[in-house]
């Protein structure tokens, strides 16, 4: 098996020097970071992909996910903070959404990517 570690001490600047350019800020990869914990819990995805499918109260989610209303409410709060989710309230009911389609687009390419065959 071959190594995978470089053994050259050549920097290439050019590149270097584009890519340091192009990166961006700590606060973004931070934030980026802080997103992607939020898709890091099964319970979390399971209430996104539902959301994705219809506009659901807590009481719905919790009945889908087999949980109490307790838990669920605990994962959309985290779900709020990250703007991944919103609400709409109708009387005493508080009816959740995907904030936006990047929402979508990040758990329908997260589905291609985990069914993709070898």
């Amino acid at each position: 098996m071959t190594s995978q570690i470089c053994t050259c001490n050549v920097i290439h600047a050019d590149v270097v020097e584009r890519v340091q350019k192009e990166k961006a800020v700590a606060d973004d990869y931070s934030n980026l970071a802080n997103l992607y914990k939020c898709f890091a819990d099964s319970t979390r995805v399971q209430i996104l992909h539902a959301l994705e499918i219809s506009e659901l109260c807590v009481c719905d989610i919790a009945a889908i996910l087999e949980m109490t209303k307790s838990a669920i409410s605990h994962q959309l709060k985290m779900l709020r903070e990250a703007n991944l989710v919103t609400t709409r309230r109708v009387g005493k009911i508080v009816f959740y959404s995907l904030a936006d389609d990047h929402v979508k687009q990040i758990l329908d390419m997260g589905f291609d990517h985990v069914n993709e065959k070898e």
